[in-house]
This record gives structure tokens, C-alpha cells and sequence, in this order.
């Protein structure tokens, strides 16, 4: 037995005792998050939400708040109309020009105000991150109250990627001081989805918090 392999053995048998790890338990809720602690959360953040009925109000939101938007891409037909081109294929660079993406969350976040995006939402990974200003989709009833229930309610992720994504990029590395818009998005704007007052009666709870 050589040197490398005596200290190998050694350390095998020198193993410390297993043990289990701790409970999470206190940090879960079986609550759905609240909708007043997700939107202040997103606020500290720098991010802007909007509360919709339907996703055909996202892209008149999105008109008045960027007037001068020129490259517009959705990851769902339904979000703006007309997408520029067929964007997914790629190594990423021909998305550099894009002004603003909409994209779909699968969870929110109310402690954070974070959203969880999965690869299949995505459809390309750099895209959150190369886009000039992001936009968010987001169901109201998928709003959880911690980043503990969310990553209960994830479980094993299907996808090969995903992110939790919380507010515009940012950096105070200079004097301190907090400048939004560093190294990704400038900007995010977060739509959230209520559920339909017609089949939803949880709707009305929803608009007495707003």
C-alpha cells in the first residue's frame, strides 16, 4: 500500500457519524402566498407588478410603459402580438437585439418576491438575461409564501434548467450606491394573473388584498 492509498484508508475509516438532517417542517405552509406580501416583496426589488384578468391586456400595459420598444419577443402567441421571427433556434447571439421578452412563470415567491422560470418556459436560457427589459406571467394562484414551499412544491424539477429570477439586475459594487439595470434585464414587470371572477370565487379575496 502506498502513501496515497494509506491516507485514502484513513480517511474511510475516520468517517464521522451519520446523521439526519433537519426538519424543514416549521418553515412550510399548506397556505397559498399572499398576494400584498408578493407584490411588496417585487417592489423592494425594483420590479413592477400589474394585477390582469387576461393576458390580452399585457401587451397595451407594455406599450404605454415602453413607448419606444423596437425588438418584442413572447414565448406565448397570446402574450403580444406578432413576435418578430422564429427566435428559439440559435446559440444565443441572435437574440441580442431584443428589447423586451415575455415569458411565463411556473411559481411566485412572497417572502422574495422571486419567480421560478423552468427551461421549457424559457425556450432559450439566455434569454431572461440578454433581453434589454423582461416581462413576467405569472398566476395568481401560483404564488406560494416561501422559498421552502417552493422548492417543496417543485420537487424533483422535470427540466434540465430553471431559474429563480427576483427583480432587474442590479449592482451597489460602487460607493454603495444601488443602480438598477447592471448586467441583465434594465427592468421587470411582473403580470399577474387573477383567477376568473365567473368560475373563481377565490377572485374576490384576491381583489379585497389588492
Amino acid at each position: 500500500m502506498n502513501s496515497r492509498e494509506r491516507i485514502l484508508a484513513a480517511v474511510k475509516t475516520n468517517q464521522p457519524a451519520y446523521t439526519e438532517l433537519p426538519s424543514l417542517a416549521a418553515f412550510q405552509s399548506t397556505n397559498s402566498g399572499s398576494l400584498d406580501s408578493f407584490r411588496t416583496s417585487l417592489d423592494n426589488l425594483g420590479a413592477r407588478s400589474y394585477l390582469i384578468h387576461n393576458t390580452s391586456e399585457i401587451e397595451d400595459i407594455i406599450r404605454a410603459e415602453h413607448p419606444a420598444l423596437g425588438t418584442v419577443i413572447a414565448t406565448e402567441p397570446g402574450f403580444y402580438s406578432g413576435p418578430a421571427w422564429s427566435w428559439q433556434g440559435g446559440d444565443g447571439r441572435q437574440l441580442e437585439h431584443v428589447d423586451m421578452a415575455i415569458i411565463r412563470a411556473s411559481l411566485g415567491v412572497a417572502e422574495n418576491g422571486a419567480v421560478w422560470i423552468p427551461e421549457s418556459q424559457l425556450q432559450a436560457r439566455v434569454l431572461p438575461f440578454i433581453t434589454q427589459h423582461l416581462s413576467v406571467v405569472l398566476s395568481a394562484a401560483h404564488i406560494v409564501p416561501t422559498l421552502h414551499d417552493a422548492y417543496t412544491r417543485l420537487g424533483a424539477p422535470e427540466d434540465g434548467f430553471g431559474v429563480f429570477l427576483a427583480g432587474p439586475s442590479k449592482t451597489a459594487d460602487i460607493e454603495q450606491s444601488l443602480v438598477l439595470g447592471a448586467h441583465g434585464a434594465k427592468s421587470l414587470m411582473v403580470f399577474i394573473l387573477l383567477p376568473d371572477p365567473h368560475t373563481d370565487s377565490h377572485h374576490r379575496e384576491l381583489l379585497n388584498k389588492k
